[in-house]
């Protein structure tokens, strides 16, 4: 948005009066970083929080300010920082060696965890990032099928990786994002969400490998996944000898312990996970038929005369990121650790959704499991949280807001002592408690109370 939504904002005063240190770190953060950011959704105007360090639910900046985080290191802490046995699981690895440049025992019990936990894990190969993840399940379905075109869906988020880039954000026509050529885009197929009669027709190309997608709903059911679309999908896949693929880095071992696969009841042929899978660690797996994983395996290669896929990766199935995973897993599977997130989510979202009402907003909280978002209605819909439906809205505008109510909700949310990202909402731990909400309720309170003095919210 341009400076001038943000000019004489009282918001915007009160946030740099309380963020002198971030100021200062974010100046020397622009000469050696692109805007001075690592990562693009930490893009904020003036610039946004650093962070000292984080327990629990919550995290201290720079300047000393106590913030709830829904940030949750991007998803990946549904156990909230530094929980007391993955840190202990890490410091035991850390001691014995960060990187052997040789296979270790963790790395199979990692494996066998997952397996045991996702539906479709049959075979399991580690790599660093969610990116490569969703990579790899490409690869491996193209060599699978001997097909080149993958199916996706309009605003659905795969990693940066040039197979994921155009339809995510922008060029929603399918032409290449920069730096991407045009022979890699042309391979790809958009479909809007929950189109199935588009999907019908893409499936009738007979060249696509694979249908990848957020199995509930870009942006982790921002623009959510009609009922029964999942099942749908397995049925035409199937009838079209084409791969089915969930990401589920956001959503494996959050929505479920077996993940949104297991919640639904669907089982794809792949699937891609990262943030939880390695307890808050770098890492990330690709799961799925074991027939499909021949494909990586020396051996089947060698009897049954095919070439196999080529995959290396310095820091995969690394020990530590290993020995954090398999910790975290272990308390997802038994604990209750998800269940417990999204009844905070439901209860969180039915109290923001009050205090949108009692404001007198055509806004609505909405969202799943543990997740959290906020439609502010950037077409000035005659909405109320009561009769608010988001399958109902066009999917363009879910993902759109009200001009300048992100920057002011985020920067008033800090003020009052929360951390929402950039939807605007976030992501839900099991750390967070009644405390948690309560603060959370009230810290939401008083943000639309300083928008609405600026004139911002329909």
């Amino acid at each position: 948005m341009g400076t001038s939504i943000l000019s004489n904002s009282r918001i915007e005063a009160a946030y740099r009066s309380k963020t002198h240190g971030s100021a200062a770190l974010a100046t020397k953060a622009k000469n050696v970083f692109p805007s001075g950011i690592t990562h693009d959704s930490r893009h904020m105007n003036p610039y946004g929080i650093y962070i000292e360090h984080a327990e629990g639910p919550r995290k201290w900046d720079v300047d000393g300010n106590e913030y709830i985080d829904y940030f949750g290191g991007h998803g990946a802490l549904i156990l909230g920082h530094n929980h007391p046995s993955v840190a202990a699981a890490v410091q035991n690895a850390y001691g014995k060696g960060t990187h052997f440049g040789a296979s270790h025992a963790l790395e199979i019990e990692w494996a066998e965890q997952i397996i045991r936990m996702v539906p479709c894990a049959e075979k399991v190969r580690f790599t660093s990032s969610g990116t490569e993840a969703t990579l790899m399940a490409v690869r491996l379905a193209r060599a699978y099928t001997n097909r080149s075109k993958i199916i996706r869906f309009r605003t659905h988020f795969h990693g940066w990786n040039d197979h994921m880039a155009p339809g995510q954000a922008n060029h929603f026509d399918g032409t290449p994002t920069t730096g991407v050529i045009n022979g890699i885009a042309e391979n790809v197929i958009l479909v809007d969400p929950n189109d199935k009669a588009g999907v019908t027709a893409a499936l009738s190309n007979s060249d696509v490998a694979a249908v990848i997608l957020e199995p509930t709903g870009s942006s982790t059911g921002m623009v959510p996944v009609a009922p029964g679309f999942l099942n749908f999908l397995r049925d035409e896949t199937k009838s079209a000898d084409t791969l089915l693929i969930f990401d589920e880095v956001v959503t494996g071992f959050r929505v479920s312990p077996g993940g949104a696969q297991a919640e639904a009841g669907v089982t794809p042929d792949l699937a891609t996970f990262a943030k939880i899978v390695a307890g808050g660690l770098p890492g990330g797996a690709v799961a799925g038929r074991a027939d499909i994983f021949e494909l990586l395996d020396f051996e089947a290669a060698a009897s049954k005369g095919f070439e196999k896929i080529g995959h290396q990766g310095t820091y995969n199935a690394n020990p530590v990121a290993a020995a954090a995973g398999i910790a975290a897993l272990k308390i997802i599977e038994t604990d209750g650790i998800c269940e417990k997130a999204n009844l905070f989510g439901s209860c969180l979202r039915q109290r923001l959704n009050q205090e949108i009402a009692y404001a007198g907003l055509n806004w609505a909280a909405y969202g799943e499991h543990s997740t959290i978002h906020i439609f502010t209605n950037p077409a000035n819909r005659t909405v109320t949280p009561e009769n608010f439906n988001a399958l109902s809205i066009p999917f363009m505008e879910l993902k759109g807001n009200a001009p300048g109510v992100v920057q002011k909700l985020r920067q008033a949310m800090l003020l009052n002592g929360v951390d929402f990202n950039g939807w605007p909402g976030g992501t839900i731990s099991a750390s967070h408690t009644e405390r948690e909400l309560e603060e959370t309720v009230l810290a939401f309170r008083q943000s639309l109370v300083l928008l609405q003095e600026e004139d911002i919210p329909h």
